[in-house]
């Protein structure tokens, strides 16, 4: 009898230490693990999103090339195909870098290591984020799209202008299909140009799918959202670093190992965007 009591009185310890968090599951904090199951479902969201997008994308007739779409770079220099996306990428890739040594530092209880590299981090999202307001900038200033209207068709045949835009065409320039082109505005209205097939058609130029604007601006947009989210708790996060609040707590630094997760996550996110929106 008192054996049996004795095993009751243990189990009933062992699972008290279980749901108390004295066993980490997966070797992994409850912190840390709510941080995964987020993320998880975060990647799902953005999966849902971008295949949707690949869907109708290969669905379509015709979609603009991105070579012409996102061509521009800062001082108004043109057909510079995806340098300026390129360099973003970079920026956001290196700040990945430099989140994982604020959490070595962490490591090594080096506050103020901590804290340089939160501060290298937090720059690299707002350079992200500040190159992303130009290039939508651009592409809804400059070039007229939205998330009703995509200005950049696709030509399906051969052929060549019979009039010009005033811009990079001219009347009897030639073109190839599946060539992409940018429909300006002159005074306000649309002004698309006339063109002749290499089957005597006479046509004049089309709008192309409403759908690229809508999702480029959706799903970027959704992306920076993350990117402004994170770059607030890591300016949060820093703060509390340098103020010494994680010093005094049993896991120390784990919430900068939590919002490096996150960063993380944000960065590789990019990858898969910037995989098929610009080079699709």
């Amino acid at each position: 009898m008192a054996s049996d009591q004795s095993l009751q009185a243990h189990q009933g310890h062992e699972n008290e230490s279980v749901w108390m968090g004295a066993k980490e599951p997966f070797k992994a904090s409850y912190g840390k693990l709510m941080m995964w199951y987020f993320l998880l479902s975060d990647a799902f969201t953005f999966a849902g999103f971008l295949i949707a997008y690949g869907t109708l994308r290969f669905s379509s007739p015709t979609w603009p090339v991105p070579d012409f779409v996102f061509s521009s770079l800062p001082g108004g220099i043109h057909h510079k195909p995806l340098i300026f996306v390129t360099f973003m990428t970079f920026v956001l890739i290196v700040s990945s870098v430099t989140m994982v040594r604020a959490v070595q530092e962490g490591h090594r209880y080096n506050k103020k290591g901590v804290v340089f590299w939160m501060l290298m981090t937090i720059f690299g999202g707002l350079c992200f984020l500040g190159c992303q307001a130009w290039e939508w900038t651009t592409l809804m200033g400059g070039e007229n799209m939205s998330i009703h209207t995509n200005p950049f068709g696709t030509h399906t045949e051969s052929g060549v202008y019979l009039e010009g835009d005033g811009h990079d065409i001219k009347a009897g320039d030639a073109f190839h299909a599946h060539q992409t082109y940018l429909i300006h505005q002159h005074n306000g209205e649309w002004a698309p140009l006339k063109y002749k097939t290499e089957s005597g058609l006479i046509k004049e130029q089309q709008f192309g799918p409403k759908a690229f604007g809508a999702l480029f601006f959706f799903i970027t947009g959704f992306h920076g959202f993350h990117v402004l989210s994170g770059v607030v708790f890591l300016l949060i996060i820093m703060i509390n670093v340098a103020s010494g609040v994680y010093v005094q707590r049993r896991n120390h630094y784990e919430m900068v190992e939590k919002i490096g997760l996150y960063w993380h996550f944000v960065d590789l996110v990019w990858v898969f965007v910037f995989l098929v929106f610009y080079l699709l």
